[in-house]
């Protein structure tokens, strides 16, 4: 029975262009200006990449799991933030002194979670006691979410490729995400296509995409509609309702109902769950 590898350890450098990827996404959106990040090894959060910091004082930090603000984004699997990092009283005060070199005051942290397991932590600072506002806040969403995909999808490709399931032809990442991305673009057209035979090979075809390297035997136990699957081919792309809706020529309204049909059918609490349990059905590539 194959055993599917821990990727909680790993901090190889594919992983390390991803958090920096993430940072460049969140600062892009949200102008906060001191971003940094680290992966999850063991019970420590190790503190790796920066943006807009001034000094070294926090680069390599390991923080332990309930500690800091990091360590308790960790515990509890959800964001979190302190408006005056000093008087906060709601997290421990184990490493005050990197942070206070740095001159860090409102942080925000936001955990990268992966099947279950928080594998990153993204942060955005002020230098001043004042909240980050809402904007700051959904963009740094965004890309925790955008990054959880990204992951996902490269443990998808290390646990298919050591069970020997994908052809031949298919055998890196940039093949699946060349793919994937043929399959997105194939489902945004396919609403526009008026003629049944023509719409139905193209249906077809991006079912096809989507059970590349899928047993031969076997049907999958959820079915997607067609409309559905259009909608989710998009979010697995990393897109936000509202660039869905403009890709597929609805409303966010209309997306967002897909969207809690399509979690109701995989059985998913989160948009990112959903992606990740359509792959492992095959209706996704």
């Amino acid at each position: 029975m194959h055993v599917p590898a821990d990727h909680g350890g790993s901090t190889n450098e594919a992983t390390r262009e991803a958090l920096r990827a993430g940072l460049r996404q969140a600062r892009r959106h949200s102008g906060v200006p001191v971003l940094f990040a680290g992966t999850v090894s063991g019970d420590r959060l190790v503190l790796t990449d920066f943006l807009g910091t001034r000094t070294t004082s926090m680069r390599d930090l390991h923080v332990s799991t309930g500690a800091g603000l990091g360590g308790r984004v960790v515990a509890q699997g959800s964001p979190a933030a302190v408006d005056d990092y000093v008087a906060a009283r709601t997290i421990t005060h184990d490493y005050d002194r990197p942070v206070l070199a740095e001159g860090i005051s409102s942080v925000l942290a936001v955990p990268v979670r992966v099947r279950g397991r928080c594998r990153a932590v993204l942060y955005g600072a002020l230098r001043e006691r004042m909240p980050l506002g809402d904007r700051a806040r959904e963009a740094f969403l965004a890309a925790g979410s955008r990054l959880s995909l990204t992951l996902a999808a490269r443990e998808e490709v290390d646990d298919r490729l050591a069970t020997a399931e994908f052809r031949p032809g298919l055998r890196d990442l940039a093949d699946l995400e060349e793919v994937r991305a043929v399959h997105a673009e194939l489902r945004s057209i396919a609403p526009a296509v008026t003629d049944p035979e023509l719409r139905r090979r193209t249906d077809a075809a991006t079912e096809r995409l989507a059970r590349l390297g899928a047993p031969l035997a076997g049907t999958p136990t959820v079915r997607l509609s067609p409309r559905e699957t259009d909608v989710l081919s998009q979010v697995a792309l990393g897109l936000t309702n509202a660039e869905v809706a403009e890709r597929l020529s609805l409303t966010p309204e209309t997306v967002k109902s897909y969207l809690y049909t399509i979690m109701r059918k995989l059985d998913a609490r989160t948009r990112h769950e959903a992606v990740v349990r359509a792959r492992r059905l095959w209706l996704l590539p």
